[in-house]
């Protein structure tokens, strides 16, 4: 038994029959390949799937009411995940002197050495030489479906010119695990996946917020609690469009990535943060594609994103005076479409509104500013940073540091977190007011600015 491997699964569905049942399926339609037969063999299939404990198992996974023909195309897309022989191992039998068989479909990977299957292989298995079958089974790989919809299955895209149901059929990595393993991982920051997620232990009462900022949040909470109705709502659904789009703006420090987190805290959403260095590209139309891989994603699972620094992708468009002009215009109409398009929360940050394209301002249900912290606002900030295992000397005067020290939030946490290391190195347990104008004017030369 499979599951063997993972004596934790030991009540997991049973993966070998349903395996052992593909594999006769696929030998019953290559003997009658064999035989020049390529009857519909719809009993046989439904027979397959109505027996295999596994098929309620896919169901609870995909929350879909699949069909026998879903049910086969997941399982013939995982079979390699488990055993990299399992489809040359069909064919073996009836290729026992080797040689190739087209009409069977099928590919090698780059790093895997099985065979994986393509849309080809779908046709072969399910209809055989049926025209109006093999035709028909395209509908499952169309953006209509589920399967490309939910981000969960779909056709690998093939060169210009070659037929559509050659590519590879993928399974999506995070949806083999949930088979596999009854569970999901995040998704490996990289070229494929150029985004890290974003957390924070923090609570929203140790944000410092302006409060008119701390009042357009508000309306993003509002949001994120009662959208779903709008989507139910017979006249607006016709006319809103999905998603809710911000800008903040205002300097670095003053608790813009920090709102960001704490929103997907508070509503149990993944936040993602978009790569730049990774997304950008100097080649034409992989920007678009490196983004294309992280709303998909996105899409499916309800993810907030957040674009840092979003004037690398969404500044102003230039007039074009040369083919660099052109295409960096094609990306922003590109993100346009893309950010209107998109059904959930979708935060960009930047430290100038005005670096930002006019058209995605116009598109923006609510453009929030971070300003620099007030006096009042900067003696809550130290008070809320300052350690709670050491100390403060009676010569401290917070109020005193904030009025005569213009300084945000992530700067006077650093501020502080000099200070207490500082006291530590002396093995000392009280911090003094010496440490933390040290690290007020560590912070003051990092900026290039005088005390």
């Amino acid at each position: 038994m499979l599951y063997t491997l993972y004596p934790e699964r030991k009540n997991a569905p049973d993966l070998d029959e349903a395996l052992n049942s593909l594999k006769s399926i696929i030998e019953y339609r290559m003997q009658q390949s064999a035989d020049n037969q390529h009857k519909d063999f719809r009993k046989v299939l439904q027979d397959f799937f109505k027996n295999s404990s596994f098929t309620t198992h896919i169901r609870q996974q995909t929350g879909e009411e699949i069909n026998a023909e879903e049910f086969t195309i997941i399982m013939m897309a995982l079979a390699p995940h488990i055993l990299p022989h399992f489809f040359e191992s069909v064919i073996a039998q009836y290729l026992p002197n080797g040689g190739d068989f087209p009409e069977f479909g099928g590919v090698r990977g780059s790093s895997h050495r099985g065979m994986l299957p393509t849309g080809e292989t779908v046709q072969f298995v399910l209809a055989g030489r049926q025209l109006e079958k093999r035709l028909a089974l395209q509908q499952y790989f169309t953006e209509a479906h589920f399967f490309y919809s939910s981000n969960m299955l779909w056709l690998e895209p093939v060169k210009e010119g070659e037929p559509f149901m050659s590519g590879r059929v993928v399974l999506a990595s995070d949806f083999v695990e949930k088979i596999l393993y009854g569970k999901e991982t995040a998704p490996r920051f990289g070229l494929d996946f150029p985004a890290r997620r974003i957390t924070t232990q923090m609570s929203w009462e140790d944000a410092v917020l302006n409060e008119q900022t701390a009042e357009q949040i508000r309306d993003i909470n509002t949001w994120m609690q009662h959208h779903s109705a709008l989507k139910e709502d017979a006249n607006l659904k016709n006319k809103i469009k999905p998603g809710y789009r911000v800008l903040f703006h205002g300097p670095s420090g003053t608790g813009k990535t920090l709102t960001a987190a704490l929103i997907g805290k508070q509503f149990k959403k993944d936040v993602y943060r978009i790569d730049l260095s990774q997304i950008v590209s100097k080649y034409i139309g992989e920007t678009e594609k490196n983004l294309e891989n992280v709303f998909r994603r996105a899409e499916s699972k309800n993810w907030i994103l957040f674009f840092d620094e979003a004037d690398a992708l969404f500044g102003k468009r230039t007039n074009v005076q040369s083919s660099h002009d052109k295409y960096a215009n094609q990306e922003v109409s590109y993100l346009l479409q893309r950010v209107e398009d998109y059904p959930g929360l979708l935060i960009l940050a930047s430290n100038f509104k005005s670096n930002l394209d006019d058209a995605f301002l116009r598109r923006f249900h609510a453009i929030i500013h971070f300003p620099l912290p007030n006096v009042n606002e900067r003696l809550q900030l130290w008070q809320k940073a300052m350690p709670a295992s050491l100390t403060a000397d009676a010569g401290i005067s917070l109020r005193e540091l904030a009025r005569q020290y213009e300084m945000t939030g992530a700067s006077i946490l650093n501020a502080v977190h000099y200070a207490t290391l500082q006291c530590y190195a002396r093995g000392s347990k009280v911090i003094l007011q010496n440490d933390l104008v040290e690290g007020i004017r560590k912070e003051f030369i990092k900026e290039e600015k005088s005390m």
